[in-house]
Protein backbone atom coordinates (compact mmCIF):
# COMPACT_ATOMS: atom_id res chain seq x y z
CA UNK A 1 0.00 0.00 0.00
CA UNK A 2 3.23 2.25 0.57
CA UNK A 3 4.67 1.81 -2.93
CA UNK A 4 1.14 2.47 -4.38
CA UNK A 5 0.66 5.46 -1.83
CA UNK A 6 4.02 7.29 -2.86
CA UNK A 7 3.65 6.20 -6.47
CA UNK A 8 0.32 8.37 -6.65
CA UNK A 9 1.67 11.45 -4.79
CA UNK A 10 4.66 11.68 -7.57
CA UNK A 11 2.29 11.23 -10.35
CA UNK A 12 0.04 14.03 -8.78
CA UNK A 13 3.78 16.06 -8.57
CA UNK A 14 4.29 15.36 -11.94
CA UNK A 15 1.09 16.64 -13.27
CA UNK A 16 0.95 19.92 -10.89
CA UNK A 17 5.38 20.38 -12.36
CA UNK A 18 4.15 20.24 -16.13
CA UNK A 19 0.87 22.27 -15.88
CA UNK A 20 3.56 24.56 -13.69
CA UNK A 21 5.57 24.67 -16.76
CA UNK A 22 2.79 24.88 -19.79
CA UNK A 23 1.33 27.68 -17.03
CA UNK A 24 4.61 29.96 -17.43
CA UNK A 25 5.10 29.49 -21.54
CA UNK A 26 1.61 30.32 -22.09
CA UNK A 27 1.84 33.40 -20.27
CA UNK A 28 5.19 33.97 -21.55
CA UNK A 29 3.43 34.18 -24.98
CA UNK A 30 1.22 36.15 -23.60
CA UNK A 31 3.62 38.71 -22.49
CA UNK A 32 5.53 38.58 -25.62
CA UNK A 33 2.58 39.93 -27.76
CA UNK A 34 2.67 43.24 -25.79
CA UNK A 35 6.48 43.05 -25.01
CA UNK A 36 9.11 42.91 -27.90
CA UNK A 37 12.28 41.14 -26.12
CA UNK A 38 15.44 39.33 -27.70
CA UNK A 39 17.97 37.80 -25.86
CA UNK A 40 21.86 38.47 -27.26
CA UNK A 41 23.99 35.49 -25.57
CA UNK A 42 27.15 36.07 -27.82
CA UNK A 43 30.07 37.60 -26.08
CA UNK A 44 30.56 40.25 -28.90
CA UNK A 45 26.46 40.54 -28.86
CA UNK A 46 26.06 40.22 -32.48
CA UNK A 47 22.84 40.40 -32.58
CA UNK A 48 22.10 43.34 -30.31
CA UNK A 49 21.53 46.49 -32.89
CA UNK A 50 22.26 49.93 -32.08
CA UNK A 51 19.55 51.82 -31.10
CA UNK A 52 19.58 54.54 -34.27
CA UNK A 53 19.07 51.38 -36.27
CA UNK A 54 16.06 50.27 -34.48
CA UNK A 55 14.22 53.62 -34.49
CA UNK A 56 15.15 53.88 -38.02
CA UNK A 57 13.85 50.68 -38.57
CA UNK A 58 10.32 50.95 -36.59
CA UNK A 59 9.39 53.93 -38.50
CA UNK A 60 10.29 52.27 -41.95
CA UNK A 61 6.74 53.30 -43.83
CA UNK A 62 7.31 51.25 -46.89
CA UNK A 63 8.61 47.71 -48.18
CA UNK A 64 12.73 48.29 -48.01
CA UNK A 65 13.90 45.32 -50.77
CA UNK A 66 17.29 43.81 -50.64
CA UNK A 67 18.22 41.70 -53.93
CA UNK A 68 21.29 39.85 -52.44
CA UNK A 69 23.81 38.65 -55.14
CA UNK A 70 26.46 36.45 -52.72
CA UNK A 71 24.89 32.96 -53.43
CA UNK A 72 25.77 29.67 -55.09
CA UNK A 73 29.14 27.64 -55.22
CA UNK A 74 31.17 29.59 -52.90
CA UNK A 75 34.52 29.91 -50.85
CA UNK A 76 34.48 29.53 -46.98
CA UNK A 77 34.95 32.53 -46.17
CA UNK A 78 32.46 34.13 -48.99
CA UNK A 79 29.99 31.91 -46.76
CA UNK A 80 30.19 32.96 -43.69
CA UNK A 81 29.77 36.76 -45.07
CA UNK A 82 26.48 35.81 -46.73
CA UNK A 83 25.48 34.07 -43.96
CA UNK A 84 26.54 37.23 -41.44
CA UNK A 85 24.18 39.32 -44.27
CA UNK A 86 21.20 36.85 -44.22
CA UNK A 87 21.48 36.99 -40.24
CA UNK A 88 21.50 40.70 -40.32
CA UNK A 89 18.71 41.18 -42.83
CA UNK A 90 16.93 38.94 -40.45
CA UNK A 91 17.65 40.79 -37.33
CA UNK A 92 16.02 43.73 -39.28
CA UNK A 93 12.96 41.85 -40.03
CA UNK A 94 12.23 41.30 -36.51
CA UNK A 95 11.96 45.24 -35.78
CA UNK A 96 10.29 45.90 -38.97
CA UNK A 97 8.07 43.79 -41.36
CA UNK A 98 8.85 46.34 -44.47
CA UNK A 99 12.26 44.49 -44.98
CA UNK A 100 11.73 41.83 -47.60
CA UNK A 101 15.50 40.15 -49.13
CA UNK A 102 15.96 37.66 -51.94
CA UNK A 103 19.22 35.60 -52.71
CA UNK A 104 20.53 35.33 -55.96
CA UNK A 105 23.08 33.08 -58.03
CA UNK A 106 24.05 35.80 -60.70
CA UNK A 107 26.62 32.70 -62.31
CA UNK A 108 23.31 30.51 -62.37
CA UNK A 109 21.82 30.84 -66.10
CA UNK A 110 21.01 28.80 -68.95
CA UNK A 111 23.52 29.99 -71.50
CA UNK A 112 26.96 31.77 -71.23
CA UNK A 113 25.42 35.50 -73.21
CA UNK A 114 22.60 35.42 -70.71
CA UNK A 115 25.35 35.18 -67.61
CA UNK A 116 27.09 37.90 -69.56
CA UNK A 117 23.97 40.02 -69.38
CA UNK A 118 23.20 39.60 -65.91
CA UNK A 119 27.04 40.48 -65.01
CA UNK A 120 26.63 43.88 -67.56
CA UNK A 121 23.49 45.20 -65.51
CA UNK A 122 25.83 43.99 -62.41
CA UNK A 123 27.57 46.57 -63.03
CA UNK A 124 25.61 49.10 -64.68
CA UNK A 125 23.69 48.87 -61.33
CA UNK A 126 27.00 49.68 -59.23
CA UNK A 127 28.16 46.43 -58.07
CA UNK A 128 31.87 44.70 -58.21
CA UNK A 129 33.26 41.94 -58.35
CA UNK A 130 36.13 39.30 -57.40
CA UNK A 131 38.11 36.24 -57.98
CA UNK A 132 39.51 34.70 -55.36
CA UNK A 133 41.76 32.19 -55.64
CA UNK A 134 40.25 28.76 -53.61
CA UNK A 135 42.71 25.84 -53.12
CA UNK A 136 41.07 22.45 -53.14
CA UNK A 137 41.64 19.06 -52.82
CA UNK A 138 41.38 18.78 -56.78
CA UNK A 139 43.34 21.46 -57.33
CA UNK A 140 43.08 25.46 -57.38
CA UNK A 141 40.21 27.00 -58.49
CA UNK A 142 39.30 30.59 -58.99
CA UNK A 143 35.31 31.69 -58.78
CA UNK A 144 33.21 35.27 -60.07
CA UNK A 145 31.57 36.69 -57.12
CA UNK A 146 29.57 39.44 -56.59
CA UNK A 147 29.82 40.35 -53.23
CA UNK A 148 26.64 42.90 -53.13
CA UNK A 149 22.85 44.04 -53.16
CA UNK A 150 20.71 46.40 -54.88
CA UNK A 151 18.80 48.00 -52.63
CA UNK A 152 15.34 49.49 -54.00
CA UNK A 153 12.86 51.92 -51.81
CA UNK A 154 9.69 53.86 -53.47
CA UNK A 155 10.68 53.69 -56.84
CA UNK A 156 14.59 54.44 -56.15
CA UNK A 157 17.55 51.88 -55.80
CA UNK A 158 21.50 51.96 -54.63
CA UNK A 159 23.93 49.71 -54.89
CA UNK A 160 25.46 48.30 -51.71
CA UNK A 161 29.03 46.63 -51.55
CA UNK A 162 28.99 43.68 -48.71
CA UNK A 163 32.89 43.28 -49.26
CA UNK A 164 35.16 46.06 -47.94
CA UNK A 165 38.62 46.90 -48.95
CA UNK A 166 41.70 47.80 -46.84
CA UNK A 167 45.00 47.99 -47.47
CA UNK A 168 47.35 45.17 -45.92
CA UNK A 169 44.35 43.22 -44.77
CA UNK A 170 44.57 39.64 -46.23
CA UNK A 171 40.90 38.54 -47.15
CA UNK A 172 39.87 36.39 -43.89
CA UNK A 173 40.70 40.46 -42.33
CA UNK A 174 38.19 41.67 -45.16
CA UNK A 175 35.07 39.38 -44.32
CA UNK A 176 35.65 40.17 -40.86
CA UNK A 177 35.58 43.84 -41.58
CA UNK A 178 33.01 43.49 -44.06
CA UNK A 179 30.73 42.01 -41.77
CA UNK A 180 31.77 43.92 -39.01
CA UNK A 181 30.08 47.03 -41.15
CA UNK A 182 27.23 45.18 -42.27
CA UNK A 183 24.80 47.13 -40.12
CA UNK A 184 25.93 50.53 -40.78
CA UNK A 185 26.13 49.61 -44.32
CA UNK A 186 22.87 48.33 -44.66
CA UNK A 187 20.98 51.36 -42.24
CA UNK A 188 23.50 53.73 -44.66
CA UNK A 189 21.94 52.54 -47.99
CA UNK A 190 18.39 52.85 -46.01
CA UNK A 191 18.95 56.37 -44.85
CA UNK A 192 20.16 57.39 -48.28
CA UNK A 193 17.16 56.10 -49.82
CA UNK A 194 15.08 57.63 -47.36
CA UNK A 195 16.81 61.06 -47.88
CA UNK A 196 13.86 63.49 -49.73
CA UNK A 197 15.66 66.78 -48.83
CA UNK A 198 19.24 66.50 -48.36
CA UNK A 199 20.84 68.21 -45.63
CA UNK A 200 23.51 71.74 -47.35
CA UNK A 201 27.11 71.35 -46.59
CA UNK A 202 29.81 73.71 -48.27
CA UNK A 203 33.42 74.49 -49.15
CA UNK A 204 34.66 77.29 -48.74
CA UNK A 205 36.15 79.66 -51.38
CA UNK A 206 38.32 82.73 -52.21
CA UNK A 207 41.15 82.20 -49.73
CA UNK A 208 43.20 80.00 -52.52
CA UNK A 209 41.43 76.62 -51.39
CA UNK A 210 41.35 73.91 -53.22
CA UNK A 211 39.03 74.26 -56.25
CA UNK A 212 36.24 71.72 -57.15
CA UNK A 213 38.72 69.71 -59.79
CA UNK A 214 40.86 68.69 -56.80
CA UNK A 215 38.25 67.95 -54.33
CA UNK A 216 36.05 66.47 -56.57
CA UNK A 217 36.40 62.52 -55.70
CA UNK A 218 35.16 63.68 -52.27
CA UNK A 219 31.85 65.94 -53.62
CA UNK A 220 30.84 62.80 -55.73
CA UNK A 221 30.61 60.84 -51.81
CA UNK A 222 29.34 63.52 -50.05
CA UNK A 223 26.50 64.30 -52.82
CA UNK A 224 25.10 60.67 -51.17
CA UNK A 225 24.35 62.37 -48.41
CA UNK A 226 24.24 66.24 -48.90
CA UNK A 227 24.01 68.93 -50.90
CA UNK A 228 27.42 69.69 -51.85
CA UNK A 229 27.81 73.63 -52.51
CA UNK A 230 30.78 76.25 -52.85
CA UNK A 231 30.53 79.74 -51.28
CA UNK A 232 33.00 82.83 -51.41
CA UNK A 233 32.73 84.32 -48.00
CA UNK A 234 33.70 87.59 -49.39
CA UNK A 235 33.17 90.12 -46.45
CA UNK A 236 29.42 88.80 -46.50
CA UNK A 237 28.09 88.89 -42.99
CA UNK A 238 25.40 86.47 -44.43
CA UNK A 239 27.14 84.22 -46.69
CA UNK A 240 26.83 81.66 -44.00
CA UNK A 241 23.94 82.71 -42.09
CA UNK A 242 20.59 83.88 -42.97
CA UNK A 243 18.54 86.52 -41.27
CA UNK A 244 14.95 85.93 -39.67
CA UNK A 245 13.24 88.25 -38.83
CA UNK A 246 9.94 86.35 -37.69
CA UNK A 247 8.51 86.70 -35.01
CA UNK A 248 9.77 89.59 -31.69
CA UNK A 249 13.59 89.02 -32.48
CA UNK A 250 15.94 88.94 -34.52
CA UNK A 251 17.65 85.57 -35.40
CA UNK A 252 20.96 84.01 -37.62
CA UNK A 253 20.46 80.65 -38.40
CA UNK A 254 23.05 78.51 -40.39
CA UNK A 255 22.95 78.27 -44.06
CA UNK A 256 24.71 75.09 -43.81
CA UNK A 257 25.14 71.94 -41.62
CA UNK A 258 29.03 72.14 -41.89
CA UNK A 259 31.71 74.02 -43.69
CA UNK A 260 34.81 72.34 -45.25
CA UNK A 261 38.20 74.82 -45.26
CA UNK A 262 40.32 72.70 -47.47
CA UNK A 263 43.92 74.22 -47.59
CA UNK A 264 43.40 77.94 -47.93
CA UNK A 265 46.86 79.13 -49.32
CA UNK A 266 46.20 83.44 -48.11
CA UNK A 267 45.80 85.05 -45.28
CA UNK A 268 41.99 84.94 -44.27
CA UNK A 269 40.94 88.52 -43.31
CA UNK A 270 39.14 89.17 -39.95
CA UNK A 271 35.93 89.97 -41.59
CA UNK A 272 35.96 86.72 -43.15
CA UNK A 273 36.92 85.06 -39.64
CA UNK A 274 34.46 87.05 -38.02
CA UNK A 275 31.79 85.51 -40.09
CA UNK A 276 33.39 82.11 -40.00
CA UNK A 277 33.21 82.31 -36.08
CA UNK A 278 29.36 83.82 -35.53
CA UNK A 279 28.64 80.33 -37.97
CA UNK A 280 30.09 78.48 -35.51
CA UNK A 281 28.73 80.66 -32.31
CA UNK A 282 25.48 79.18 -33.87
CA UNK A 283 25.67 75.63 -33.73
CA UNK A 284 27.83 75.59 -37.73
CA UNK A 285 30.24 72.77 -37.65
CA UNK A 286 33.81 73.00 -39.26
CA UNK A 287 36.28 70.63 -40.85
CA UNK A 288 39.64 72.80 -41.01
CA UNK A 289 41.85 70.77 -43.23
CA UNK A 290 45.22 73.35 -42.98
CA UNK A 291 48.54 73.17 -43.92
CA UNK A 292 50.44 75.22 -41.33
CA UNK A 293 53.61 74.59 -43.64
CA UNK A 294 54.92 75.66 -47.62
CA UNK A 295 55.72 72.34 -48.78
CA UNK A 296 55.28 70.27 -51.49
CA UNK A 297 56.86 67.77 -53.93
CA UNK A 298 57.27 70.13 -57.05
CA UNK A 299 60.68 70.36 -58.21
CA UNK A 300 62.25 67.93 -55.92
CA UNK A 301 63.38 65.33 -58.43
CA UNK A 302 65.12 68.08 -60.38
CA UNK A 303 66.72 69.56 -57.32
CA UNK A 304 66.15 67.00 -54.76
CA UNK A 305 65.96 69.22 -51.67
CA UNK A 306 63.39 71.51 -50.96
CA UNK A 307 63.50 74.53 -48.82
CA UNK A 308 59.93 74.28 -46.35
CA UNK A 309 58.88 77.46 -44.36
CA UNK A 310 55.85 77.84 -41.92
CA UNK A 311 52.50 79.45 -43.72
CA UNK A 312 51.01 82.25 -42.17
CA UNK A 313 46.88 82.34 -42.46
CA UNK A 314 45.84 84.57 -39.79
CA UNK A 315 44.07 81.44 -38.09
CA UNK A 316 46.42 80.67 -35.22
CA UNK A 317 44.44 82.70 -32.34
CA UNK A 318 41.16 81.45 -34.15
CA UNK A 319 41.89 78.13 -33.57
CA UNK A 320 44.06 78.74 -30.35
CA UNK A 321 40.41 80.14 -28.68
CA UNK A 322 38.80 76.71 -29.58
CA UNK A 323 41.13 74.26 -28.15
CA UNK A 324 43.93 73.51 -30.27
CA UNK A 325 47.14 74.89 -32.50
CA UNK A 326 48.30 73.87 -35.34
CA UNK A 327 52.00 73.69 -35.33
CA UNK A 328 54.44 75.03 -37.87
CA UNK A 329 57.01 72.02 -38.27
CA UNK A 330 56.56 68.78 -40.41
CA UNK A 331 56.14 65.19 -39.25
CA UNK A 332 58.72 62.68 -40.32
CA UNK A 333 57.33 58.63 -39.87
CA UNK A 334 59.58 55.51 -40.61
CA UNK A 335 55.71 54.13 -41.20
CA UNK A 336 55.36 55.79 -44.89
CA UNK A 337 54.13 55.66 -48.54
CA UNK A 338 56.98 55.45 -51.04
CA UNK A 339 58.05 57.49 -53.77
CA UNK A 340 60.31 56.23 -56.54
CA UNK A 341 64.31 57.49 -56.72
CA UNK A 342 66.23 57.58 -59.16
CA UNK A 343 69.20 55.07 -58.58
CA UNK A 344 70.73 54.68 -61.57
CA UNK A 345 70.42 54.04 -65.16
CA UNK A 346 69.92 51.56 -67.42
CA UNK A 347 71.46 52.82 -70.97
CA UNK A 348 69.97 56.20 -71.26
CA UNK A 349 66.65 55.34 -69.28
CA UNK A 350 66.56 55.82 -65.56
CA UNK A 351 66.19 53.21 -62.79
CA UNK A 352 63.67 54.06 -60.15
CA UNK A 353 63.14 51.74 -56.72
CA UNK A 354 60.72 52.88 -54.30
CA UNK A 355 61.68 54.60 -51.14
CA UNK A 356 59.70 55.26 -47.98
CA UNK A 357 59.57 58.75 -48.02
CA UNK A 358 59.12 59.83 -44.12
CA UNK A 359 57.15 63.06 -44.67
CA UNK A 360 54.40 61.27 -46.73
CA UNK A 361 52.77 59.71 -43.43
CA UNK A 362 50.65 56.91 -42.93
CA UNK A 363 48.21 57.08 -39.80
CA UNK A 364 46.57 53.80 -38.86
CA UNK A 365 43.47 54.39 -36.53
CA UNK A 366 44.49 53.21 -32.69
CA UNK A 367 41.00 53.92 -31.17
CA UNK A 368 37.61 53.17 -31.77
CA UNK A 369 36.04 56.53 -32.09
CA UNK A 370 33.09 56.28 -34.55
CA UNK A 371 34.97 58.74 -36.92
CA UNK A 372 38.21 56.24 -37.23
CA UNK A 373 36.61 52.79 -36.59
CA UNK A 374 37.32 49.98 -38.53
CA UNK A 375 39.31 52.34 -41.38
CA UNK A 376 42.03 51.58 -43.30
CA UNK A 377 45.08 53.74 -43.05
CA UNK A 378 45.06 57.75 -44.48
CA UNK A 379 47.88 58.71 -46.14
CA UNK A 380 49.22 62.41 -45.75
CA UNK A 381 51.39 64.54 -47.19
CA UNK A 382 53.87 67.20 -45.24
CA UNK A 383 51.62 67.03 -41.63
CA UNK A 384 52.06 68.90 -39.31
CA UNK A 385 51.27 67.81 -35.39
CA UNK A 386 48.15 69.62 -33.51
CA UNK A 387 48.56 70.34 -29.85
CA UNK A 388 45.70 70.41 -27.67
CA UNK A 389 44.97 74.05 -25.39
CA UNK A 390 43.16 74.85 -22.50
CA UNK A 391 39.63 75.79 -23.51
CA UNK A 392 36.70 75.88 -21.01
CA UNK A 393 33.91 72.91 -21.57
CA UNK A 394 36.24 71.68 -24.51
CA UNK A 395 36.64 67.71 -25.04
CA UNK A 396 39.58 67.40 -26.87
CA UNK A 397 39.85 63.62 -28.85
CA UNK A 398 42.96 63.00 -30.55
CA UNK A 399 41.63 60.65 -33.79
CA UNK A 400 44.68 60.35 -35.98
CA UNK A 401 48.51 60.12 -34.48
CA UNK A 402 51.69 59.08 -35.72
CA UNK A 403 53.34 56.02 -35.57
CA UNK A 404 55.89 54.71 -32.41
CA UNK A 405 58.58 55.91 -34.80
CA UNK A 406 58.14 59.56 -35.60
CA UNK A 407 59.90 63.02 -35.14
CA UNK A 408 58.93 66.37 -35.88
CA UNK A 409 60.96 68.89 -37.84
CA UNK A 410 60.70 72.82 -37.37
CA UNK A 411 60.40 74.98 -39.83
CA UNK A 412 62.16 76.67 -41.93
CA UNK A 413 64.14 73.75 -42.64
CA UNK A 414 65.35 72.26 -46.08
CA UNK A 415 64.58 68.90 -46.73
CA UNK A 416 66.06 66.43 -49.19
CA UNK A 417 65.32 63.46 -50.64
CA UNK A 418 69.30 62.13 -50.18
CA UNK A 419 68.02 60.78 -46.64
CA UNK A 420 66.52 58.04 -48.77
CA UNK A 421 69.75 56.78 -49.98
CA UNK A 422 70.81 55.00 -46.96
CA UNK A 423 68.68 53.18 -44.38
CA UNK A 424 66.89 55.14 -41.95
CA UNK A 425 68.32 55.15 -38.37
CA UNK A 426 65.30 54.64 -35.60
CA UNK A 427 66.86 56.33 -33.27
CA UNK A 428 66.39 59.50 -35.50
CA UNK A 429 62.45 58.66 -34.31
CA UNK A 430 62.06 59.00 -30.81
CA UNK A 431 58.67 60.15 -30.70
CA UNK A 432 55.67 58.41 -30.45
CA UNK A 433 51.64 59.11 -31.20
CA UNK A 434 52.80 62.71 -32.36
CA UNK A 435 48.60 64.14 -32.99
CA UNK A 436 47.93 65.34 -36.73
CA UNK A 437 43.52 64.91 -36.57
CA UNK A 438 41.90 66.18 -33.77
CA UNK A 439 38.12 66.54 -32.53
CA UNK A 440 37.07 69.25 -30.90
CA UNK A 441 33.45 69.43 -28.83
CA UNK A 442 31.34 71.81 -26.34
CA UNK A 443 30.31 75.05 -26.20
CA UNK A 444 32.83 77.54 -28.33
CA UNK A 445 33.92 81.11 -26.98
CA UNK A 446 34.33 83.51 -29.65
CA UNK A 447 37.92 84.74 -30.79
CA UNK A 448 36.54 88.11 -31.01
CA UNK A 449 35.60 88.10 -27.40
CA UNK A 450 36.23 91.36 -25.90
CA UNK A 451 37.82 92.79 -29.14
CA UNK A 452 34.64 94.32 -30.88
CA UNK A 453 33.45 97.92 -30.18
CA UNK A 454 30.37 98.88 -28.53
CA UNK A 455 28.55 99.74 -31.97
CA UNK A 456 29.25 96.61 -33.51
CA UNK A 457 28.22 94.37 -30.39
CA UNK A 458 24.58 96.22 -30.20
CA UNK A 459 24.33 96.35 -34.09
CA UNK A 460 21.29 93.94 -35.06
CA UNK A 461 23.40 93.57 -38.46
CA UNK A 462 25.98 91.90 -37.17
CA UNK A 463 24.06 89.81 -34.21
CA UNK A 464 27.13 89.02 -32.38
CA UNK A 465 27.33 86.06 -29.50
CA UNK A 466 30.44 85.79 -27.27
CA UNK A 467 29.29 82.16 -26.73
CA UNK A 468 28.15 79.78 -28.82
CA UNK A 469 24.34 79.17 -28.34
CA UNK A 470 24.37 74.91 -27.78
CA UNK A 471 26.97 72.50 -27.87
CA UNK A 472 29.07 72.21 -31.12
CA UNK A 473 31.90 70.47 -32.96
CA UNK A 474 34.38 70.50 -35.16
CA UNK A 475 37.73 68.67 -36.48
CA UNK A 476 40.81 70.21 -37.18
CA UNK A 477 43.82 68.14 -39.18
CA UNK A 478 46.94 69.43 -39.89
CA UNK A 479 46.96 68.34 -43.79
CA UNK A 480 44.97 69.91 -46.51
CA UNK A 481 46.14 67.34 -49.50
CA UNK A 482 44.35 65.02 -47.28
CA UNK A 483 41.17 65.04 -49.61
CA UNK A 484 43.01 66.56 -52.66
CA UNK A 485 42.33 63.88 -55.62
CA UNK A 486 44.51 63.97 -58.75
CA UNK A 487 43.67 64.27 -62.39
CA UNK A 488 44.89 62.15 -65.13
CA UNK A 489 46.29 64.71 -67.72
CA UNK A 490 45.81 63.09 -70.65
CA UNK A 491 42.14 61.82 -69.87
CA UNK A 492 40.84 63.99 -67.62
CA UNK A 493 39.99 61.71 -65.49
CA UNK A 494 39.78 61.98 -62.03
CA UNK A 495 41.73 59.67 -59.60
CA UNK A 496 40.40 58.27 -56.23
CA UNK A 497 42.23 60.69 -53.12
CA UNK A 498 44.32 58.36 -51.31
CA UNK A 499 45.48 56.93 -54.44
CA UNK A 500 49.12 55.60 -54.26
CA UNK A 501 50.11 55.75 -58.36
CA UNK A 502 53.35 54.34 -57.21
CA UNK A 503 52.43 51.23 -55.54
CA UNK A 504 48.30 51.33 -56.89
CA UNK A 505 47.07 51.43 -53.10
CA UNK A 506 43.82 53.11 -52.45
CA UNK A 507 44.31 53.87 -48.76
CA UNK A 508 41.62 55.50 -46.34
CA UNK A 509 40.96 58.97 -47.04
CA UNK A 510 38.00 59.16 -48.35
CA UNK A 511 36.35 57.44 -45.54
CA UNK A 512 37.96 59.56 -43.08
CA UNK A 513 36.76 62.43 -44.82
CA UNK A 514 33.36 61.30 -45.35
CA UNK A 515 33.24 59.93 -41.82
CA UNK A 516 34.22 63.67 -40.36
CA UNK A 517 31.50 65.16 -42.29
CA UNK A 518 28.79 62.18 -41.20
CA UNK A 519 30.02 63.16 -37.65
CA UNK A 520 29.74 66.83 -37.58
CA UNK A 521 26.31 66.84 -39.70
CA UNK A 522 24.60 63.43 -37.95
CA UNK A 523 21.85 64.06 -35.93
CA UNK A 524 20.50 60.49 -35.36
CA UNK A 525 24.05 59.13 -34.30
CA UNK A 526 23.80 56.36 -37.05
CA UNK A 527 27.53 56.43 -37.32
CA UNK A 528 27.89 55.34 -34.36
CA UNK A 529 26.97 51.71 -35.68
CA UNK A 530 30.69 51.79 -37.29
CA UNK A 531 31.72 51.10 -33.49
CA UNK A 532 30.23 47.27 -33.86
CA UNK A 533 33.06 44.72 -33.72
CA UNK A 534 32.05 41.16 -34.43
CA UNK A 535 34.39 38.71 -34.01
CA UNK A 536 34.21 35.81 -37.26
CA UNK A 537 35.57 32.33 -35.77
CA UNK A 538 36.95 31.74 -39.17
CA UNK A 539 39.06 28.36 -39.76
CA UNK A 540 42.42 28.27 -39.95
CA UNK A 541 43.79 27.40 -43.69
CA UNK A 542 46.97 26.21 -43.12
CA UNK A 543 46.53 23.99 -40.61
CA UNK A 544 43.64 22.67 -42.37
CA UNK A 545 46.17 21.59 -44.88
CA UNK A 546 49.09 20.18 -42.88
CA UNK A 547 46.43 18.07 -40.46
CA UNK A 548 43.56 17.07 -43.40
CA UNK A 549 43.65 13.55 -42.54
CA UNK A 550 43.73 13.98 -38.67
CA UNK A 551 41.01 16.64 -38.74
CA UNK A 552 38.79 14.35 -40.99
CA UNK A 553 39.46 11.39 -38.94
CA UNK A 554 38.29 13.54 -35.49
CA UNK A 555 35.37 14.84 -37.53
CA UNK A 556 34.01 11.56 -38.81
CA UNK A 557 35.27 8.28 -37.81
CA UNK A 558 36.00 9.54 -33.18
CA UNK A 559 32.14 10.59 -32.74
CA UNK A 560 31.21 7.20 -34.52
CA UNK A 561 33.42 5.28 -32.50
CA UNK A 562 32.23 6.70 -29.66
CA UNK A 563 28.32 5.94 -30.02
CA UNK A 564 29.48 2.57 -31.03
CA UNK A 565 31.62 2.17 -27.68
CA UNK A 566 29.12 4.11 -25.73
CA UNK A 567 26.57 0.95 -27.05
CA UNK A 568 28.50 -1.35 -26.28
CA UNK A 569 28.73 -0.50 -22.54
CA UNK A 570 25.00 0.38 -22.29
CA UNK A 571 24.84 -3.48 -23.51
CA UNK A 572 27.33 -4.81 -20.97
CA UNK A 573 25.30 -3.03 -18.22
CA UNK A 574 21.95 -4.69 -19.34
CA UNK A 575 23.21 -8.09 -19.52
CA UNK A 576 24.86 -7.30 -16.32
CA UNK A 577 21.16 -6.31 -14.75
CA UNK A 578 19.66 -9.00 -16.05
CA UNK A 579 22.02 -11.76 -15.02
CA UNK A 580 21.71 -10.66 -11.68
CA UNK A 581 17.69 -10.16 -11.76
CA UNK A 582 17.85 -14.13 -13.22
CA UNK A 583 20.04 -15.16 -9.71
CA UNK A 584 17.91 -13.56 -7.62
CA UNK A 585 14.75 -15.01 -8.70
Amino acid sequence: MANNSNSSKRKRIAIVNLLLIVGVLVLLNIAGAFKFLRLDLTSEKRYTLNPATIDLLENLDDIVYFKVYLEGDLPANYKSLRNSTKEMLDEFRAYSSFIEYEFIDPSEADSEEEKKAVYRQLIEDGLVYTNPIEEKASGVSQTLIWPGAVVRYRGRSLPLQLLRTQTYANEEQLINRSVNDLEYEMTNVIRKLQTVVKPRVAFIEGHGELDSTATKDITLALSEYYTVERTNIDSNLTSLVFRDDKGDSIRFIPRFKAIIIAKPEKVIPEKDKFIIDQYIMRGGKVLWLVDRVKADMDSMSVYSSKLVYPLDLNLDDQLFKYGARINANLVADLRSSVIPLVVGRVGNQPRFQPKRWPYFVLSFPDSKHPVINNLNASRFEFVSTIDTVDAPGIKKTVLLRSSKRSRDVNTPARISLNILREEPDPRQYPKSGLPIAVLLEGRFTSVFSNRLVASLLSSNEVGYLEKAIKPGAMIIVGDGDIIKNDVNRSTGQIIPMGFDRYTGELFGNRDFILNCVNYLCDDTGLIAVRSRDVQLRLLDVTRIKASRTLIQMQNVVFPIALILLAGAVIIMLRKRHFSKSKTKN
